[in-house]
């Protein structure tokens, strides 16, 4: 027995759907227990009947969360460091790209083979390493720091995609720029940055997010309470004996905000940067 062309796309479809709804369900299912344990009281969270929708659905995780504890000032860290972090590793990431796709220069291969290395070395076996140096240098426990720790940390995998997007900008286009008069920073002002906006979109939220996210660089580099960041902030709702689990999902449903309003503005710009920058012909 055969199977047609017109069954086959049929079963590949069918596949494909099942696969990606399989992979958007792991992705669903934690956030929305997240969601239902937010807004659930604690008695309703230590019982041992599970409760797949709050019977008695209260707001007041999110409300101790914003007015009994540092979370603003949490919040407020975080959004320094990551936006500080971001543009940094963007500024470096722009030149760096560009110069690495457009320039020959002795050593480039070696330069490029370094950033990749360096992805593949785990940030736990340079972590005490960093700690001593940034804290000679009197960077140590301090937000700015921290902004060059995770800039350090994004500068390789960020500079290599946008050398990626960079290679597969006609060459044409700035020949043609250079020919009508265009200097190199009017060159980069007028021409290249506007094409490359997909790709320096894609790197500064990859950049702010990184850095948004990181738990444990905050965790080693930060001690003061009044300089904690989101992450460290919320692992404090780990006690010794006990967990507070409805003030916890409530910090980090907060703490997912900004990274899904970035995702949502940005989602077009965020896919054709990331797949510009993997293609190369």
């Amino acid at each position: 027995m055969t199977v047609s062309k017109t069954g086959k796309k049929n079963i590949y479809r069918t596949g494909r759907f099942l696969i990606l709804a399989f992979f958007l369900l792991l992705v669903l299912i934690p956030l929305y227990w997240m969601l239902i344990t937010s807004l659930k009281t604690p008695q309703a969270i230590n019982t041992l009947q599970i409760q797949y929708i709050p019977k008695e659905p209260t707001l007041k995780n999110y409300i101790s969360v914003l007015t009994t504890t540092d979370f603003l000032l949490y919040v407020k860290n975080s959004l320094f460091v990551s936006a500080i972090t971001a543009f940094l590793v963007l500024f470096v990431a722009i030149f760096g790209g560009y110069g690495l796709a457009r320039y020959r220069f002795a050593g480039k291969s070696g330069t490029i083979l370094c950033f990749l290395i360096t992805q593949m070395i785990p940030f736990t076996l340079v972590a005490i390493p960093l700690y001593i140096i940034f804290n000679r240098i009197g960077l140590g426990d301090n937000l700015f720091g921290l902004s060059i720790l995770y800039v350090a940390l994004n500068v390789p995998f960020c500079v290599i995609t946008m050398q990626g997007f960079c290679a597969n900008i006609p060459v044409a286009i700035e020949e043609a720029a250079v020919i009508d008069g265009c200097t190199k920073i009017q060159l980069l002002k007028q021409i290249v940055i506007p094409i490359m906006l997909p790709g320096i979109i894609a790197v500064f939220i990859f950049a702010f997010i990184g850095a948004w996210n990181d738990l444990l660089g905050a965790v080693m580099f930060i001690s003061s309470n009044t300089k904690k960041t989101i992450p460290v902030g919320l692992s404090t709702y780990v006690g010794q004996f006990a967990v507070n689990w409805g003030e916890m999902c409530a910090g980090c449903m907060l703490a997912l905000i900004p990274s899904a309003v970035l995702f949502a503005f940005a989602q077009k710009y965020i896919v054709d940067g990331m797949t510009a920058g993997a293609v190369k012909e």
